[in-house]
């Protein structure tokens, strides 16, 4: 098989299994068994503005000069997510808002009393044997400090310091001794949370829980266990249910127009550039299906500002490639060969496309990091969608523009260019 065969083989699977993955990123699959695929469009989160649902903003009931108060609002934020991830709210989103704040939103549930009494119930913390029985609880735990020790090992590493009360010591004392060898699992809220093996009897009613692989770890399960009793006090100071700002229709219809508004640059990018222009709608088809995939994998929250953020980093996608095109087309009108024109193509437009990318990329990320709610929203899908747009106008476009160029179309009117020096 020559260059020129290998080349159109190469080109006609590429387009057969984007067709196919498009296919199944809008319709799903389904296959005989238990797999099955879910279209993009329902594995994407979707904020309040667009689903609807419950605003919930709880403040920690605390004095100004609480010590250690960033971790203990950490605590009270994994007690919330583990609350809603019990209830199959993954979909909800649990942030920190200043300093004694936390922002709780749950798409789709309408009842704002109902998420009120889920997060605002006591935690229930307790430590079980592996026959599921009770030995210790919460109101057992003085407290849990993630550091750094030095257990029978002598290797220092990430472990969890428990300090038990008085009546928590005696009783643990008693269940370590009874259970030397087998494992006492922690369980918050019904959910295991941790299920260290019991090495000795630990009389003193300290002990550390190792096998963490990093102080992130630890930090977050030290959180977990304090918060069995709440480590701070919170109140919620602002309730609500929200409506989705777009209806079930009007999203339809959006979604709709932006197909369309989808399907017009496809078609003026290949009246207007030919194969080039195919090229780079191939490239732009890539590039939608990797967002939404990105968003899906990633469990970003899809909001108004988002869509906005993905509209522009489309508009970003394309600018790069009539960039390199145009200047292909400049060097095929000097009366460069085909692949020096498209080579120099794309060496004179990178630092072009570098340079508007990283600059947005940058103001991305300023908003990600010092913006709050829906800004967040406009600069996650922002950033993704830049990132994407740079990945396939470098790497994809290059790639399927070199295999058009052995197909051995010299004619330069199929690139665009009407005349040539």
């Amino acid at each position: 098989m020559n260059q020129k065969t290998r080349s159109i083989v190469i080109f006609i699977i590429f387009i057969l299994i984007l067709a196919i993955v498009s296919y199944i990123a809008l319709a799903g699959l389904s296959l005989p068994g238990a797999l099955r695929v879910k279209p993009l469009g329902s594995a994407i989160k979707l904020g309040l503005d667009l689903k609807g649902g419950v605003y919930l903003v709880y403040e920690a009931q605390v004095s100004g000069n609480e010590t250690d108060l960033a971790s203990k609002i950490d605590g009270v934020i994994s007690v919330f997510r583990n609350r809603l991830d019990s209830k199959g709210l993954t979909e909800a989103t649990v942030s920190k808002q200043g300093d004694k704040r936390i922002r709780v939103e749950i798409p789709g549930t309408t009842d704002p009393q109902e998420a009120q009494d889920l997060l605002g119930k006591t935690a229930k913390l307790e430590f079980r044997d592996e026959s599921g029985n009770v030995l210790l609880t919460g109101s057992d735990v003085k407290s849990a400090k993630a550091e750094y020790g030095t257990p029978a090992g002598g290797v220092t590493q990430p472990v969890v310091a428990l300090e038990l009360t008085d009546e928590g010591a005696k009783k643990f004392a008693e269940a370590t001794k009874a259970n030397v060898g087998k494992t006492i699992s922690i369980v918050l809220d019904d959910q295991v949370i941790s299920a260290p093996k019991v090495n000795e009897e630990i009389p003193s009613g300290k002990a550390q829980i190792t096998g963490m692989s990093s102080m992130e770890e630890a930090t977050n399960l030290a959180n977990l266990i304090q918060s069995g009793a709440l480590p701070v006090p919170v109140k919620v100071v602002e309730m609500r249910s929200v409506r989705a700002t777009l209806g079930s229709g009007a999203l339809s219809r959006s979604v709709m127009a932006g197909a369309i508004g989808v399907a017009a640059v496809l078609l003026f990018m290949f009246l207007y550039y030919r194969l080039p222009g195919l090229v780079a709608d191939l490239a732009l088809i890539v590039y939608i299906i990797l967002v939404f995939l990105v968003l899906a994998i990633t469990g970003a929250t899809l909001t108004l500002p988002g869509i906005a953020g993905i509209v522009l980093s489309i508009g970003m996608a394309v600018d790069a490639n009539v960039l390199i095109f145009e200047r292909m087309k400049e060097e095929l009108r000097d009366g460069k060969s085909l692949r020096a024109a498209v080579d120099a193509g794309f060496h004179r437009a990178l630092s072009a496309i570098l340079d508007s990318n990283i600059t947005t990329l940058i103001a991305g990320f300023v908003l990600l990091f010092y913006g709050t709610g829906t800004v967040k929203g406009f600069a996650v899908t922002l950033i993704i969608g830049i990132i994407v747009s740079m990945f396939t106008a470098i790497t994809v476009t290059h790639y399927l523009l070199r295999l058009v160029m052995d197909f051995g179309i010299k004619n330069p009117k199929a690139y665009g260019v009407k005349e040539v020096a």
